[in-house]
């Protein structure tokens, strides 16, 4: 990678600046370009934007004020999260008079739990809540907040809204759309819509909350949200079990559905390349089989119920799948220590691709169906297209999404040269491999987003008249348009 310029930070604090700087008080605003740097990069180190500051506000009005003082303006505003996605999307870029740096609002102090309501199964929470602290929130009253990976420890509520984050719960739970039963917003003029209330039932018009789940701040900043709780699981049963191919992996699932479906909590496929690739870059890992297996799944199931034997159950149906010829060899937990090993292999996958080399992420939905489809065309094409990259497969098996990555070593990648060289093979990469799911009826973005990174793509592959609908919706919450800019529809 080329090496990147220092950030742009104002080098007097401007009638703005010295606004914020008032409403917000000394740990309100960040316009030092050291400390800005974890706000301007993303997590991977590959694109660096610019800001003349970063606004930490610690209320809801203190967001509402910010973005009122910004847009009047008419300097752009780029919500972030946790900053752990891979399209860029939180990174900010400009827009502003003159492609003036615009000002970056980061939620980490918004990080209260407001409410818990356990009969509603409801937790009420301000955005920049961390993932990780949901979870514990939620155990402490018997339930879970059922969206897990691999950045949990980072990733906020509402960055995971903003994106619409999938993770190895999509399969019994849905995305994160499925689990917002309401938000909390601020638009682009200030104002505040507020739709918390959760309920079941509202037929009240349109849903507005669902317009801004997967929006990535282009519609406003969610600054709350209310969400779905379920019981926790009081039984499970976890197993790592190798498989011949992807198409016999499709086989074992749909036996699986046939008997376990109420309980299957994930189904994860992994090629040997990227169990590899963990186990080289992530220390304490264990591989419970003497060799990798070419093709890996992890599968949990999971019920409320503590008497029901999981066990024992999931046990008899792998005996049964073995004997058939569909698991070639299989490992089973017999405790929740060997469970957590199980996961945390699977949860490493993302920190060991980043050492590895330099990956193009492919986010692919696709039926699950067509998966195994989609791997063999894929894999002709890098074969005969791309022979300086190794093929790492990653897919949530159960809700159809695969991550088909290219793995390029660092030293070819530097060696293409400028940014815009790198920027040109990876686009090379992405639109060969996403016109194969457009052929099987897929999509080119699962659970990462579009942000800055695929705009073209968009533009390229979505129904012309989808588009032009989004870009009037764009055009009504964000007339000035200083919410992300640039951010799925491009600069």
């Amino acid at each position: 990678m080329s090496t990147p310029s220092p950030s742009l930070a104002l080098s007097e604090p401007s009638s703005l600046v010295a606004e914020l700087q008032a409403l917000l008080g000394p740990k309100g605003l960040i316009t030092d370009p050291a400390e800005m740097e974890p706000f301007v990069v993303d997590w991977r180190g590959r694109k660096r934007g610019q800001a003349l500051g970063v606004a930490l506000p610690a209320t809801t009005m203190e967001v509402s004020a910010a973005v009122r003082l910004a847009t009047a303006a008419g300097v752009p505003v780029f919500p972030q999260g946790g900053n752990t996605g891979l399209c860029y999307g939180a990174v900010p870029g400009s827009g502003g008079p003159g492609n003036a740096p615009g000002l970056v609002i980061a939620l980490n102090r918004m990080n209260k739990v407001r409410e818990i309501d356990r009969t509603a199964n409801l937790m009420t929470v301000d955005a920049g809540v961390i993932l990780a602290n949901a979870h514990e929130e939620a155990a402490a009253v018997g339930r879970q907040v059922p969206m897990y990976l691999g950045s949990e420890g980072s990733a906020q509520i509402g960055g995971l809204i903003s994106t619409n984050a999938g993770g190895t719960g999509v399969v019994r739970y849905g995305p994160m759309r499925d689990l917002v039963a309401g938000v909390e917003v601020v638009l682009a003029d200030g104002r505040v819509l507020s739709d918390l209330a959760g309920l079941k039932k509202n037929n009240t018009g349109y849903d507005l909350k669902h317009c801004f789940v997967g929006a990535e701040g282009t519609l406003g900043i969610v600054t709350g949200a209310a969400l779905r709780m379920f019981p926790e699981l009081r039984s499970e049963a976890n197993a790592w079990v190798s498989v011949k191919d992807p198409a016999d992996a499709l086989t074992l699932l749909s036996r699986l559905q046939d008997d376990c479906d109420p309980y299957i909590q994930a189904f994860e496929l992994l090629s040997a390349s990227e169990v590899d690739i963990a186990f080289r870059h992530v220390p304490g890992l264990r591989l419970p089989f003497e060799t990798t297996p070419v093709w890996n799944l992890m599968i949990e199931l999971g019920s409320p119920d503590g008497d029901l034997d999981l066990h024992a159950r999931f046990e008899s149906f792998l005996a049964a799948a073995y004997e058939d010829g569909l698991v070639e060899d299989g490992f089973l937990a017999q405790s929740k220590a060997q469970a957590e090993e199980i996961w945390r292999v699977r949860h490493s996958l993302s920190e060991a691709n980043k050492k590895e080399g330099v990956g193009v992420v492919l986010d692919i939905s696709i039926r699950n169906s067509r998966v195994a489809e989609f791997i063999g065309r894929a894999d002709r094409i890098a074969a005969e297209s791309f022979p300086e990259a190794e093929v790492v497969v990653v897919s949530h098996l159960g809700d159809g999404n695969v991550h088909y990555i290219l793995m390029f070593p660092h030293d070819y990648w530097q060696g293409l040269g400028s940014e815009d060289a790198r920027d040109a093979k990876a686009d090379e990469v992405m639109v060969a491999f996403h016109d194969v799911a457009a052929a099987l009826g897929g999509s080119f973005s699962a659970e990462h987003g579009v942000g800055r990174k695929l705009t073209g793509e968009l533009q390229r592959l979505c129904d012309p008249l989808r588009y032009e609908m989004m870009k009037r919706m764009k055009a009504a919450f964000d007339p000035g348009n200083l919410m992300n800019p640039g951010v799925l529809f491009g600069d």
